[in-house]
């Protein structure tokens, strides 16, 4: 069963841009990101690139994942990264 997912949007487009930062800053959960996490703590990443290339699939495996909808390569690509990871040891 699918979750349905509830947005706050009407409710935050009412509130003043101070009344937002009033509330991120009273709630327990949210993380500072003053100017000192940003330098401190984030790290940038660029992903590698990806090379094109042609693979064989059987019918069965291909619809599977295009049934899942856009973004079917990408979910391949997620599969077989996953299947390197376990066969090094990761």
């Amino acid at each position: 069963m699918k979750r349905k997912l509830v947005s706050d949007l009407k409710k935050v487009s009412g509130l003043s841009d101070d009344e937002v930062m009033r509330q991120a800053v009273s709630d327990p959960d949210a993380q500072p990101t003053d100017e000192d996490f940003w330098l401190r703590t984030v790290r940038a990443e660029h992903p590698a690139g990806k090379r094109p290339v042609t693979i064989r699939l059987s019918p069965a495996v291909l619809d599977f994942f295009k049934r899942q909808g856009p973004g079917y390569q990408t979910r391949i690509n997620a599969v077989l990264e996953r299947y390197v990871e376990l066969q090094d040891g990761r």
